[in-house]
């Protein structure tokens, strides 16, 4: 039996991206963001959502761009640090060690440390009440050359990436490779 637990944030995992810009004054800077997935492919675009109080928000909004470095699990203490401290008081980078680098197609800094980079124009807002979605159109993807399967895709059991479970605040990594996209389900095909 289920039980019901009301409308919540609880969708399962959510991911835990480094969202970077440049702040008003041109500095680096990256927070960690739960809220945010793909949502389309021609263009491809992803959505963050950022609170408007938060120092990243202003930089997005001035620069028009912003990165996702996705976090892998050995760097979760930086990551949660990223998403503890706020820009306008510390400089993120010199406390983690992190290291910012100018994304190549967009105005936003990445992290270099992190194995997955998405760089993103801002291409649409959607004011949600506390959040303001934002909708960023990819410009590019770097990966770890290590991290690929087939030197061409993010291997998720290379890239280690770090997800977040909401309600219970945890981090973890994915496990192991169960099978292929559109291949477990043929079996169904037959009888549909």
């Amino acid at each position: 039996m289920k039980k019901s637990l009301g409308p919540n944030t609880l969708a399962q995992p959510a991911p835990v991206w480094a969202v970077g810009s440049y702040d008003e004054s041109g500095k680096p800077n990256a927070m960690i963001a739960a809220w945010g997935g793909i949502c389309g492919s021609d263009p491809a675009c992803l959505t963050v959502s950022v609170r408007p109080s938060r120092h990243t928000y202003a930089g997005i909004l001035k620069h028009k761009a912003f990165t996702v470095s996705v976090s892998s699990a050995p760097l979760a203490a930086e990551a949660d640090f990223l998403g503890m401290a706020s820009g306008d008081k510390v400089d993120k980078f010199a406390v983690t060690g992190l290291t910012p680098v100018k994304a190549e197609f967009v105005d936003a800094p990445y992290i270099e440390e992190f194995p997955l980079v998405i760089e993103c124009e801002l291409k649409e807002t959607v004011d949600l009440n506390v959040h303001v979605m934002f909708v960023g159109e990819i410009k590019d993807v770097k990966c770890d050359e290590d991290k690929l399967a087939d030197g061409k895709y993010p291997d998720p059991e290379k890239v280690l990436p770090l997800i977040f479970s909401p309600g219970t605040r945890a981090y973890h990594t994915v496990g192991e490779r169960i099978g292929r996209g559109f291949d477990l389900g043929k079996k169904f095909l037959k009888k549909g």
